[in-house]
């Protein structure tokens, strides 16, 4: 078993939890904004048998801290590899990961080999059908204002876990179970005043600057939005390739791992060439 080594990396006003394993190329996992690096359990260790992997908890997530302050996504993960050694790396992110592993590729675009995303669209994109999302919304506002966490956790789970689309009383237990735990971290840092400067001009009018091999994968279970900006996302970057997993929402590499690292692995082994 590949050995995984962990730390913190300090960066202005915060640090950063971070896992490294196997070598090579160097592949880097982005969680989404309802997870920590816990995400990718089913990836770290099966990918760092052929590539060098990297995870890590952004701001205001999971074991990562910081201090109230203005910072960049894009820098940190550029600050990251820095630390590492890694001139170079494919970044793979899920949501809000999938869009700073894009906005990363746009701003530093020498630092990134190939760029893969999971539920996600690209920044500054307004044209995607929020109605199915915004029925939940005075359920979620209500919770914030009573500072229900576990609310808002269990609703967490029914937009993004299960989708608007099946009950979350399908869902295996272990994969809910896993959601609240990442929830439970990551509303600990409630407190933080974070302030992340975003990419300007934003990625949605830019996508035709990425040249690096692409794969835009989502799931058919998807909010509305996710699904008209995945493939928003897959029409704007040049010669990107796409994947649908049926029968998943938002989070499919934690659904079907092994259908998912099959895509992924296939698609690295092809674009890496």
């Amino acid at each position: 078993m590949t050995q995984t080594v962990s730390g913190y990396l300090d960066v202005p006003g915060g640090k950063l939890y971070y896992e490294a394993a196997g070598a090579g190329q160097a592949v880097v996992f982005v969680h989404a904004g309802i997870a920590d690096h816990r995400m990718w359990d089913d990836q770290f260790a099966v990918f760092a048998e052929k590539y060098r992997v990297v995870r890590y908890d952004t701001r205001g997530f999971g074991q990562t801290t910081s201090d109230s302050v203005e910072f960049s996504n894009r820098a940190d993960l550029r600050a990251l590899l820095d630390h590492l050694g890694i001139d170079k790396a494919v970044l793979i992110g899920c949501s809000r990961g999938g869009q700073i592993a894009t906005d990363t590729t746009l701003e530093f675009p020498e630092r990134v080999t190939a760029l893969i995303t999971v539920g996600s669209g690209p920044g500054g994109f307004t044209d995607g059908d929020t109605s199915d999302e915004d029925a939940l919304y005075p359920q979620v506002e209500a919770a914030e204002q009573a500072g229900d966490t576990e609310k808002l956790i269990q609703l967490d789970v029914q937009i993004w876990g299960s989708g608007l689309k099946r009950s979350v009383d399908v869902m295996p237990a272990s994969f809910v179970a896993k959601m609240v735990e990442m929830g439970r971290a990551n509303y600990q840092h409630i407190s933080e005043q974070l302030k992340p400067i975003v990419l300007d001009p934003p990625g949605v009018a830019r996508l035709h600057e990425i040249k690096v091999p692409a794969l835009i994968l989502w799931g058919d279970l998807d909010t509305n939005y996710i699904l008209a900006a995945s493939p928003a996302l897959a029409d704007g970057i040049p010669g990107a390739q796409r994947a649908v997993m049926t029968g998943t929402a938002h989070l499919p590499n934690m659904e079907r791992p092994e259908e998912f690292n099959r895509l992924v692995l296939d698609f690295l082994a092809s674009a890496l060439k």
